[in-house]
């Protein structure tokens, strides 16, 4: 096996991460997810143009806690399914997938929500203001609001809670078990799953392929504050470029870090890291991963960066099927 830029691999798979965690940080979790349980989404449902012999189709629209309008795509088996949902996230700067592709677990009789990440390629809108800079990237979006004592100004503090309240939201549609939700996706759809299962312990299964939103202070170590982690190096550069504040700006991402999220998962997790990937290092996925106390398993692929992984999408729908345990 070959030599991964970041780490050794032996090094990896006992790496439990170096960034700061805030020191309220659980008691301000703890206190958001209760406010956010009790967050009224007022959802609405509409028809909507795709159409297909398996799946009723539907604009699923959520209030956030924030309050802009959300958007999810919203897919119905239409024999009834069998009460489980699955919730979907996307990539970074992208928007939900083509309805064509989430029919195959809606004829698996799963319901099935895609949601819009605000202010990205979909539907969903942003409406946060901070001060700051917001040049490059959502994850520095709110932190000078952070380092000044108000977490809740962070872009992805908002996100994490609208999780929970997604999952609540598609919850409690007829017919649909909540103790039956798991939920799925990719680089920041990959940290968008275990956020949601952090933040709503009851989802049951969790498939994260190569997380982004891992372990910022070593993103930067090691000069990958670049594509999706370019925030970090532009802030430094236009707001603090002596890095006086580099101890309160990292403790502040502490609040989004996954690292500091992973003992609250429940969910049996099942992972997909590429050791040469460079958009987000393997290092800060293992952090992660080696901190998750519920039945987990990580699928490492060695010659593999952050691109399609042969025979994940397979692995993923199996799981989240139950056709393994």
């Amino acid at each position: 096996m070959p030599l991964t830029f970041d780490m050794p691999l032996e090094e990896l798979q006992s790496y439990r991460g170096s960034g700061p965690v805030p020191a309220d940080f659980h008691k301000f979790w703890d206190a958001s997810i209760k406010e956010s349980r009790n967050h009224d989404a007022r959802a609405e449902i509409a028809s909507a143009g795709f159409s297909s012999s398996a799946a009723d189709c539907f604009h699923l629209y959520l209030r956030g806690v924030s309050g802009g309008r959300h958007h999810a795509k919203l897919l119905r088996p239409k024999n009834g399914g069998d009460g489980s949902a699955l919730l979907f996230f996307h990539g970074y700067s992208m928007e939900s997938s083509d309805w064509v592709d989430y029919l195959p677990f809606v004829m698996e009789g799963k319901t099935v929500a895609a949601l819009d990440c605000p202010g990205q390629g979909g539907e969903s809108e942003d409406v946060l203001r901070g001060k700051g800079s917001t040049l490059q990237g959502h994850i520095v979006r709110g932190v000078e609001d952070a380092m000044a004592g108000d977490p809740r100004a962070l872009y992805y503090v908002n996100l994490f809670l609208n999780s929970g309240v997604f999952a609540d939201a598609v919850g409690a549609l007829e017919g649909v078990d909540q103790g039956r939700i798991s939920a799925s996706g990719w680089s920041q759809g990959g940290a968008l799953t275990l956020a949601a299962a952090a933040v709503r312990p009851e989802i049951q299964r969790a498939a994260a392929v190569y997380p982004f939103l891992c372990d910022y202070r070593r993103v930067w170590e090691i000069d990958l504050a670049r594509d999706a982690y370019e925030g970090i190096h532009d802030y430094f550069r236009h707001r603090d470029p002596l890095h006086s504040r580099e101890e309160e700006f990292f403790t502040a991402l502490g609040y989004i870090d996954l690292q500091n999220f992973a003992s609250r998962i429940k969910a049996d997790t099942l992972m997909f890291t590429g050791l040469t990937d460079t958009i987000c290092p393997p290092s800060g996925q293992f952090a992660v991963f080696n901190r998750i106390e519920s039945p987990k398993e990580h699928c490492i692929y060695p010659d593999f960066a952050h691109e399609n992984l042969p025979g994940a999408r397979d692995r993923i729908f199996s799981f989240l099927c139950g056709y393994e345990s």
